[in-house]
C-alpha cells in the first residue's frame, strides 16, 4: 500500500493532483481552450509544470463535500497513471476534507499483484508515497485526522485482499489463520473447528460445510475497550467459495465465488480498524466460513438442519447457504446480548436486481439503527438503500411442513426480503440490521472512482463510522 503523508510544502513528486472547485478563476499560463477545459465540475486537464513533472488538474463542485473530494482525488490520481511519487494540492477548495483526500488516496492506489508474474509486476505502476499539502500539516489534531483516515482505508484494502485471493489458497481453515494472523493488540481471536462447532449445535455452519474436504470454522473477535459502554455485535458471512453445493450454479456464474466471503472480510477488517483507532465501543464479531461444494457428503435439498438457535431448518436450495451459515452467528451474537446486532454478507442475487451493483441493501427489525447505518454510509461514501421485510414475506420463512422454517422462497421473488425475513427469526428481540452487499462486494468490470476492479472491501468504512456514532 502507498504511504500517504501531510506536508506545508511538497517534496519532488514527479504529479501534482491539484483540486480545483467549479468556477474558480484557473490559473494562468495553461491554454485551457486548446485542451478543452472549461472549468466545470468533472474537467481534468494533464500539463507539464516542471522538468519531469505533471499536474493533473481536476475541477470538483464548488463547495465539494467529502465524498465529492473522495471522488476528485481518485480521477487526478488516475489521470497520471505512470507516476510512483504523487503530491496533492487541495489548497484551493474552499474546505479541504484532509481526511476524505487521505483515504481516497489509499483506496484509489490499491493493487493487488500476488499472484503476478515478475514480468507484469514490473510493468505495473506502483505508487510509492503520496503527499498532501496543507498548511495545518503540523498540527496533531489535523494529522491525527489523516492518520486515522489511513488506518481504514488500510483496513478496507486489507478486506479487498482477502477477497482477491483465489479460492483454492483461502479455504474455511487458512482463512481463518489468516484473520488470527491480522488481528491488531486489543483484539483476542478464537476459532471453533469442526469438532467445536458440532459441540456447540452449529448445523447451519456445520451442514454448508458438509460437502468440502475443507471443514468450515467459525472465528470469534473482541474488542473490549476499558470505559466502553455500548456493545456492538458483527457478523459476517464467510463463504471461501460457493458452487452452489448439490443446487450447483451454472459454471460461468461460479468464476467470481470466490468473493462470497466479503462479509467476513469486511466485519473482521472494520473490528481491527475499530480496536486500532481505540474507539471506545466494545465489538464482538463472528466470521462463519464454510465452503460450500458438492459432494457425497453435502447437504442435500430435503435435509433439515438443527442451528445454533435450536430451530429445524429445511433446506430447498443448497445454493442458498449464507443465511444458513449466518443465523447460527446471528444467534451466537444475540447470546452476549449487545446493544446491536448487524451482519454482513453477498447474499442475494436479487439485491442486485432491485439495486444494481453498487448499492448494499439494508433490511432490519430496528428503524433507528437502520438510519444510523444509512447516516454512516452516507459520510462513507458507500450507497446504501433500505428494503422492507414484508408481513407475507414473513410468514412464508414458516412454512415449512417438516421443520420450523423453511431456508428458501417458495415464490421466484423478494428473494433480498426473504433472505432478511429468514435471519430475523434468529435474532429475537435484539437491535439487528442486515447488509446485503452482494452488489458493491465485488467488482467484475473496470475501477471506478477509488473503487478497484476484483475485491472492494465494501461495508468496512461504514461500519467504523458507525462504530464511531454508537461509541
Amino acid at each position: 500500500m502507498s504511504t500517504v503523508q501531510l506536508r506545508a510544502s511538497l517534496p519532488t513528486v514527479d504529479a501534482v493532483v491539484a483540486l480545483l472547485p467549479s468556477g474558480a478563476e484557473l490559473p494562468s499560463g495553461v491554454p485551457w481552450a486548446a485542451l478543452g477545459f472549461t472549468g466545470e465540475a468533472g474537467d481534468v486537464a494533464v500539463v507539464p509544470s516542471g522538468d519531469e513533472q505533471v499536474t493533473a488538474w481536476v475541477v470538483t463542485a464548488a463547495e465539494p463535500d467529502a465524498e465529492q473530494q473522495r471522488r476528485a482525488v481518485a480521477k487526478g490520481l488516475r489521470a497520471v497513471p505512470k507516476a510512483t511519487r504523487i503530491g496533492i494540492d487541495p489548497s484551493r477548495l474552499p474546505e479541504p476534507d484532509l481526511a476524505a483526500i487521505a483515504e481516497a488516496a489509499v483506496l484509489t492506489t490499491y493493487t493487488y499483484l500476488d499472484y503476478k508474474g515478475t514480468e507484469a509486476r514490473e510493468k505495473t505502476t506502483v505508487v510509492d508515497t503520496v503527499t498532501i499539502l496543507s498548511p495545518d500539516a503540523r498540527k496533531a489534531a489535523t494529522k491525527r485526522l489523516v492518520d486515522e483516515a489511513v488506518v481504514v482505508a488500510e483496513a478496507t484494502c486489507v478486506a479487498r485482499d482477502w477477497v482477491n485471493t483465489p479460492p483454492g489458497d483461502l479455504r474455511p481453515p487458512s482463512f481463518a489463520d489468516a484473520i488470527k494472523a491480522a488481528a491488531p493488540a486489543g483484539v483476542r481471536v478464537t476459532v471453533w473447528d469442526e469438532k467445536r462447532l458440532a459441540k456447540e449445535n452449529c448445523g447451519g455452519i456445520l451442514g454448508v460445510g458438509a460437502g468440502s474436504d475443507a471443514p468450515p470454522r467459525l472465528v470469534r473477535l473482541t474488542y473490549n475497550p476499558e470505559g466502553a459502554t455500548k456493545h456492538l455485535a458483527l457478523v459476517g458471512k464467510g463463504i471461501t467459495f460457493d458452487s452452489g453445493g448439490l443446487s450447483l450454479k451454472p459454471g460461468a456464474s461460479m468464476m467470481t465465488m470466490k468473493c462470497d466471503m466479503g462479509g467476513a472480510a469486511a466485519i473482521v477488517a472494520a473490528t481491527n480498524a475499530i480496536a486500532r483507532l481505540g474507539l471506545p465501543i466494545r465489538v464482538t464479531a463472528y466470521a462463519c466460513i464454510a465452503e460450500n461444494l458438492p459432494s457425497g457428503t453435502a447437504t442435500r435439498p430435503g435435509d433439515v438442519l438443527r442451528m445454533r438457535s435450536g430451530a429445524t431448518v429445511e433446506v430447498h436450495n443448497t445454493d442458498a447457504e449464507g443465511r444458513l451459515v449466518l443465523a447460527d452467528g446471528l444467534a451466537l451474537a444475540v447470546e452476549d446480548e449487545p446493544d446491536h446486532v448487524i451482519d454482513v454478507a453477498t447474499l442475494t442475487g436479487a439485491a442486485m436486481v432491485a439495486l444494481g451493483t453498487r448499492t448494499t441493501a439494508v433490511l432490519g427489525n430496528d428503524d433507528d439503527l437502520q438510519e444510523r447505518v444509512l447516516a454512516a454510509a452516507e459520510l462513507a461514501g458507500e450507497p446504501m438503500w433500505r428494503l422492507p421485510i414484508t408481513e407475507e414475506i414473513g410468514a412464508a420463512v414458516k412454512t415449512s411442513s417438516i421443520a420450523d422454517l423453511r431456508q428458501h422462497n417458495p415464490k421466484p421473488y423478494g428473494g433480498t426480503l426473504f433472505a432478511a425475513a429468514f435471519l430475523r427469526a434468529f435474532v429475537g428481540d435484539a437491535s439487528w440490521a442486515h447488509l446485503d452487499i452482494a452488489g458493491p462486494g465485488y467488482n467484475d468490470g473496470g475501477a471506478f472512482d477509488y473503487t478497484p476492479g476484483g475485491g472492494t472491501g465494501a461495508g468496512v468504512r461504514t461500519l467504523v463510522r458507525l462504530a464511531r456514532d454508537l461509541g
